[in-house]
């Protein structure tokens, strides 16, 4: 077994993992870890457990120490730093006319780089900018390219639900989000509807999927033809976690129909893929949410 705590170093964020040592960590404490671009400081947020070496991937990186008041005050610092860091990127972006929008800044802990994070369209030469930045800070500059999700991520806001993002909450990877999710779900394949303030899929889409891929597997689809104690009828109506559906019986002119569980029914011709009924347009904006999705590089990277 293996000692380790989780760290993250943005909230939200990823969590990371490395090896305490000998040192004991609590939820909420600060620490200076070692990463392969130097010395980091983050927030504990899993305290000291024991782990199956075998389920590492590669070896844990060292806790160097528990942050002190030093380390706290560097790290304001360089918060403060940022921001000013960001003023002197927008006046530099535009005197050099890119097309590109800043939405970030971030010092490394020990000041050994500076990394400015943007969105743009396309692929943006900013050889030039980056000799300006450099000339000013006297320090590694790099410019990362972002998403539209990791921008939203960054500057946060409320779903459609009332509450915080997910991104900006907890979310800490983005997990590639699809229509057939939301048809599974049942849900309105209208786009203003599945969208997120990314312009995405929103990101809950994903959170059922195994549930409902799960339980589909045992259900007919809608048209289908089942046997019940009551005789032969057609499905008319799913309801997917309950795993119950509704069947429409049929005797010469009289209809009626009853609710059977899963299991109380035999399938004997099941259906075609219901497809829910949409215009060109709306067909269209959805699968090239999907296509930038599925296309979108993730930058949230510290190893």
């Amino acid at each position: 077994m293996k000692k380790m705590i989780g760290v993250r170093f943005k909230r939200p964020g990823k969590i990371y993992f490395f090896d305490p040592g000998k040192l004991r960590m609590e939820k909420g404490d600060f620490v200076i870890v070692e990463t392969s671009q130097g010395e980091e400081y983050g927030e504990v947020v899993i305290s000291n457990r024991d782990i199956d070496e075998e389920k590492l991937v590669a070896p844990l990186k060292k806790v160097i120490r528990i942050a002190t008041q030093k380390d706290r005050k560097q790290n304001e610092e360089n918060k403060k730093k940022e921001e000013e860091a960001k003023k002197i990127c927008i006046q530099k972006i535009k005197k050099h006319k890119l097309d590109m929008n800043l939405t970030d800044v971030e010092y490394k802990f020990d000041n050994s780089k500076i990394i400015f994070y943007f969105t743009a369209e396309g692929r943006i030469d900013f050889r030039e900018l980056v000799k300006d930045l450099a000339a000013v800070f006297k320090t590694r500059i790099e410019l990362r390219q972002i998403g539209v999700r990791d921008e939203v991520k960054r500057l946060g806001g409320n779903g459609i639900c009332g509450r915080e993002l997910c991104c900006c909450s907890f979310l800490g990877n983005f997990e590639t989000v699809s229509i057939k999710m939301a048809k599974e779900q049942n849900i309105s394949l209208n786009p203003s509807k599945i969208a997120g303030n990314c312009g995405r899929l929103m990101c809950c889409l994903k959170y059922e999927e195994e549930v409902y891929s799960d339980k589909l597997k045992k259900l007919p689809k809608v048209g289908a033809i089942v046997k019940t104690e009551e005789g032969t009828g057609e499905v008319c109506q799913v309801e997917t976690l309950a795993e119950r559906v509704k069947v429409k019986f049929t005797e010469g002119t009289d209809t009626f129909y009853k609710k059977y569980q899963a299991n109380e029914i035999k399938i004997i011709k099941d259906a075609e893929e219901e497809t829910e009924k949409m215009n060109e347009e709306e067909l269209k904006e959805l699968e090239e949410m999907e296509k930038l999705d599925k296309e979108e590089k993730r930058t949230e990277e510290i190893d």
